[in-house]
């Protein structure tokens, strides 16, 4: 019988983290570790394994093709250590975590993530806040938040966690009729938003007319005035409530390209906040990202 390795959790979960931030600085931080050590821990993986995981450059680390094949099954180990741990030895991890997040997404995906995470965690008090976007970005700089999670252009930062992939399309109500020559009807949120920004942007670049029919900050809000008629709005692709339906390419709209959803946290995190940055990642991976 071939000998057995056992793996160890803590370079797993070095790995793990690593690759979610794709840097040692960032990944260092949230795990309180210096640079050298996470460097050696990585190193120890990849002798246990007999396969380099990770490729290194100046501005970034890159998983390898063992490293991409891997990073699910470890995702798995942790989340079930963790869930051990929780349930066994864990009652007493107490504190509180401020979390930010957009509202579409906050009512949607993270009801069940956060949860199961109280559940695992009774001791842990969670304060979320519902915002725009370029508003929690704003909050987060003046520490208001532990974590946040924003929408952003895919690819177009390293900073944070990509957690989620967001296709975009138009939506309106069955029975809005399209003008011809005028402008578009549009229902958005009031600037900064970033479908907003994207609906605009779309539309002039497609030399379509457009004017605001209705601007409210709340999403439910928009949901009723796009259900009443009054005009038609831009949503993730997974997000058409009931009642609502995305426009056909026939009707001459310009493509949405897609946005995506980031994870960022503060500098130092308590251990309340780390885990529950870990449990974030790992629950939206499964089904958010591509």
């Amino acid at each position: 019988m071939a000998h057995l390795r056992n793996l160890d959790i803590d370079l797993l979960r070095a790995f793990a983290t690593v690759a979610d931030v794709g840097g040692f600085t960032r990944a260092a931080d949230l795990l309180l570790r210096r640079q050298s050590t996470l460097s050696l821990q990585i190193k120890r993986l990849e002798d246990a394994l007999s396969h380099r995981l990770l490729e290194r450059s100046s501005r970034r680390v890159r998983l390898t093709a063992e490293g991409e094949a891997l990073l699910p099954h470890v995702r798995q180990m942790l989340d079930l250590n963790d869930r051990i741990v929780g349930r066994l030895n864990e009652p007493a991890l107490a504190g509180n975590v401020r979390l930010g997040t957009p509202e579409d997404f906050a009512t949607t995906h993270l009801p069940n993530v956060l949860a199961r995470f109280a559940q695992a965690h009774p001791g842990v008090q969670l304060e979320v806040t519902c915002d725009l976007t370029l508003n929690l970005m704003t909050r987060f700089r003046r520490g208001d938040f532990d974590l946040v999670l924003v929408k952003r252009e895919p690819e177009r930062s390293d900073r944070g966690v990509r957690v989620w992939r967001e296709p975009l399309v138009w939506v309106a109500a069955e029975r809005l009729t399209f003008p011809g020559q005028g402008p578009l009807p549009l229902v958005l949120s009031p600037p900064p938003c970033v479908y907003r920004k994207r609906a605009t942007d779309s539309l002039n670049a497609a030399r379509r007319p457009w004017r605001i029919a209705y601007s409210c900050a709340s999403l439910a809000g928009q949901h009723a005035a796009v259900k009443a008629g009054l005009g038609m709005t831009v949503l993730p692709k997974d997000m058409v409530p009931a009642g609502l339906a995305a426009i056909e390419r026939r009707e001459g709209l310009p493509d949405l390209h897609d946005t995506e959803i980031a994870l960022l946290s503060a500098r130092k995190l308590s251990a309340p906040a780390r885990r529950l940055h870990e449990h974030i990642v790992r629950s939206l991976e499964d089904v958010g990202t591509a």
